[in-house]
């Protein structure tokens, strides 16, 4: 059986995995994301130790070059200190000598849902991750979501009615879209508490279940998904995705006509069926995948 490796790259830590699935993990590091010299040298010595992997896949915060590039591989505008055009892919693919799968984390997630969780046997859906940040990806066609550059569904802009919520956002390129609005550290800028121990009835998560139905809303008549699977660690608190399912049926207003979300909206927004591995078995599916290609 050939082994992988996978790389799930976030700001906060990068979570490596050796093996081939979600049932066959055979080493697993969680390394803190200081500096990209210090991290990717620890990644690097992580992998060093397993030497039969038959490609590696990384699935990073972003924004990325995913183009045909001189700078395919980089993580590129980023406001992550330090990390700024930093050369991912192609460091970590020369050091290990391995084929490299690349894409965002998002994308990443979605195709390890597509694999082995809640999108199996789909060809169009939505991964959302609302956590520190907020990105989105998934499939169209049963390709991965690519384009120009990729998606950006954490920077789109939706209603702010700032007399009911007059916090300013907190994306330091939009102030008040998607992200800047309703991701963990504006949660805890607005209502100065972390989202992890705001209780069930405080009145963040009406706000929360709103904003994220907006941008929702927004999705469906735009890529008319199959389903819609939401991460991250503010879609956590229990009494969230109810709620966001209750405004998206409000907000469509029976304007899309169809079964999923009329009567089972239930299984159509969802939360990942890997839980917290979909990040790190997304990307040991881009080295899946990477490894299929060059065969």
């Amino acid at each position: 059986m050939a082994i992988y490796g996978g790389i799930e790259a976030g700001g906060t830590k990068f979570v490596c995995a050796v093996g081939s699935g979600p049932q066959d993990i055979r080493d697993l590091v969680r390394i803190p994301t200081t500096t990209p010299s210090e991290t990717i040298g620890l990644v690097i010595d992580f992998f060093s130790k397993h030497k039969n992997l038959s490609a590696v896949g990384i699935a990073a915060f972003g924004p990325v070059d995913l183009s045909n590039s001189p700078t395919w591989g980089y993580i590129t505008s980023t406001p992550k200190p330090g990390w700024a055009f930093t050369d991912l892919a192609g460091l970590i693919g020369r050091a290990l000598k391995v084929h490299v799968g690349f894409d965002t984390d998002v994308n990443g997630a979605g195709l390890g849902e597509h694999r082995w969780g809640a999108a199996q046997g789909l060809d169009n859906f939505v991964y959302l991750t609302i956590g520190t940040g907020i990105g989105g990806g998934g499939l169209i066609n049963g390709k991965l979501m690519h384009g120009l550059v990729h998606p950006e569904m954490g920077h789109v802009l939706i209603p702010h009615d700032k007399l009911a919520d007059p916090y300013k956002g907190h994306c330091p390129f939009h102030s008040d879209c998607f992200e800047g609005l309703a991701c963990g550290p504006a949660l805890l800028e607005r209502w100065g508490q972390p989202a992890e121990v705001l209780p069930a009835n405080h009145p963040a998560w009406a706000l929360e279940a709103r904003y994220i139905a907006l941008a929702l809303h927004n999705y469906i008549c735009s890529f008319s998904p199959q389903k819609i699977i939401l991460g991250g660690g503010v879609m956590e608190q229990p009494k969230l995705l109810p709620l966001v399912r209750q405004n998206v049926q409000q907000l469509l207003n029976g304007y899309i006509h169809a079964k999923a979300i009329e009567r089972d909206i239930e299984n159509y927004i969802v939360p990942p069926k890997l839980g917290k591995q979909a990040g790190v078995m997304g990307a040991i599916a881009l080295a899946i995948q990477a490894h299929k290609i060059v065969q």
